[in-house]
C-alpha cells in the first residue's frame, strides 16, 4: 500500500542512522563557527521566482511546487545559496561586508523515477559573500577540508575547476548557446567518444579545438595547470588557469596540498558559477559530497551586486561513508511504583544516556519479563520505601 512507503526519492533514518547524521551536522557546522560563519536560516516554503532567477541551475521541472491563496507560486525550498542572496540583499543590505554566513537545512527536488536521486536532501554549508579574489576561493576550499577532516573520513578529496576556463575556450567556436550547451554537457558527462566527434565535425578548424577535446581528460594532479596551459594562448582561459594556480598555492601553503587536486571538466552550473568551481568525494561514498564554487553575477540579481563563493555539503554523503554505531541496549529497566515517577527519572537521568530505561509496566512480573525480551540484565525497583537491583 502507497501510505506504507515514503514517496519517490524519501527515505526514513532509525536509530543509529539519526545519530550518525545528526554527528555529522554537528561536526560541520561546529568548524564552520570556529571559521567565524555565523548561522542563518531561511524558510522551507519560498516564493517561486526567488529560485528562477539562478536560469538552468534550478530547473523549474525539478522543483516541488504549490499554490497560495493568492495564487502565487511557492516552492519548497531546492537551493540554499538562493534564499540568502535575497536576505543578504533585503535584512543584511546595511551590513559591512564580507559577511561570513553558513546553513544546516534540507533543500526538496523533485526525483528523477528509478535515478537514485533523493527528493529530501540535507545540506550543511557556507557563503562568503562581498569578497572576491583567490584568498577568499581558498579560504571556501580551506574550510571545506576542514569540514570533512572533522568528520573522520578516510581518503577525502577536493578537485578544483573554473567556469571562465571553459567559457574562454567556447567562446572560441563562435556556435551559438544550444551548441556550446551540447559541448557542456558532454564534456562533463566525459563522453570522450562523443565529443571528438562533435568538435571534429564541426570545430575542428577553430583554435580552442584541441583544449576542448582534451577538457574532459584534463584531471589529476598539478601537472593539468601545465598542459592546459599549453593547449591555448587565450588571455581568458590563461587568467582562469593562474587563478587556480594561486587557490592551489595557498591550499598547499596551508598543508592542504596533498588533498587538493584539479579537474578541469568541472564545468556545471555555467549560469550559475563565474569563476573557482570545486567538488568533494569520499571513499565509501557513491556521490559528490561538496560542491561550490564562485557565483559573483548571483547577487545582483537580488539588488545588491556582491561577489561570493561558497559550497554544500551534502550530510548523507559524508554519513554513507562512516559506519553506522550499533545503538546500546539499556543496561537498567526501572519498575517504579505508584508515586515514585519523579524519583524514577531523577534515577534515569543521573546515568548516562540510554543507561537505563523506565518500565510502563504496572507490576513487577510484568516489568521483569520486558527486561527479558529486551536484553537488559538488570531490573531495579523503586519504592518508596527503597531500591533494590536484581539480575533478570
Amino acid at each position: 500500500m502507497a501510505m506504507m512507503n515514503t514517496p519517490e526519492g524519501t527515505r526514513d533514518l532509525l536509530y543509529g542512522e539519526c545519530q550518525l547524521y545528526r554527528t555529522v551536522r554537528q561536526e560541520l557546522t561546529a568548524v564552520f563557527q570556529r571559521c567565524g560563519y555565523s548561522e542563518i536560516a531561511t524558510p522551507v516554503v519560498e516564493y517561486y521566482n526567488v529560485f528562477s532567477k539562478a536560469g538552468r541551475s534550478v530547473p523549474e521541472e525539478g522543483t516541488l511546487k504549490m499554490i497560495d491563496r493568492s495564487g502565487r507560486i511557492l516552492v519548497l525550498r531546492p537551493d540554499c545559496t538562493l534564499p540568502i542572496a535575497r536576505v543578504t540583499a533585503t535584512h543584511l543590505q546595511h551590513e559591512p561586508l564580507p559577511q561570513r554566513l553558513y546553513y544546516d537545512e534540507t533543500i526538496f527536488r523533485a526525483a528523477t523515477v528509478n535515478a537514485g536521486h533523493m527528493s529530501e536532501v540535507d545540506q550543511c554549508g557556507v557563503e562568503l559573500i562581498g569578497a572576491d579574489g583567490t584568498r577568499a576561493d581558498a579560504e571556501a576550499v580551506a574550510v571545506a577540508l576542514e569540514a570533512l577532516q572533522s568528520c573522520q573520513l578516510q581518503n577525502y578529496r577536493i578537485e578544483l575547476g573554473h567556469a571562465a576556463f571553459f567559457r574562454a575556450l567556447a567562446g572560441e567556436l563562435g556556435a551559438d548557446e544550444i551548441q556550446v550547451e551540447e559541448i557542456r554537457a558532454l564534456i562533463e558527462q566525459k563522453s570522450f567518444a562523443a565529443l571528438d566527434d562533435l568538435l571534429r565535425e564541426q570545430y575542428s578548424d577553430k583554435p580552442s579545438y584541441q583544449a576542448l577535446c582534451r577538457l574532459s581528460r584534463l584531471f589529476g594532479g598539478a601537472e593539468v595547470l601545465a598542459e592546459a596551459r599549453s593547449l591555448t594562448d587565450n588571455p581568458a582561459a590563461l587568467q582562469a588557469l593562474d587563478e587556480l594556480s594561486a587557490i592551489y598555492d595557498a591550499l598547499c601553503a596551508a598543508g592542504w596540498g596533498a588533498y587538493v587536486g584539479f579537474d578541469l571538466g568541472l564545468v556545471h552550473q555555467l549560469d550559475y558559477y563565474t569563476g573557482m568551481v570545486f567538488c568533494g568525494y569520499v571513499e565509501g561514498s557513491g556521490h559528490v559530497v561538496v560542491t561550490g564554487g564562485r557565483y559573483d553575477a548571483l547577487m545582483g540579481k537580488f539588488g545588491r551586486s556582491a561577489p561570493a563563493t561558497g559550497f554544500a555539503v551534502d550530510v548523507a554523503g559524508v554519513a554513507g561513508a562512516l559506519p553506522v554505531q550499533e545503538v546500546k541496549t539499556a543496561h537498567k529497566l526501572v519498575h517504579y511504583e505508584a508515586g515514585c515517577l519523579g524519583a524514577a527519572m531523577k534515577l534515569q537521568c543521573s546515568a548516562g544516556a540510554g543507561e537505563i530505561e523506565l518500565s510502563c509496566c504496572e507490576n513487577e512480573e510484568e516489568s521483569r519479563r520486558l527486561a527479558h525480551q529486551k536484553g537488559i540484565p538488570t531490573l531495579v525497583v523503586l519504592t518508596a520505601s527503597g531500591v533494590r537491583e536484581e539480575s533478570v
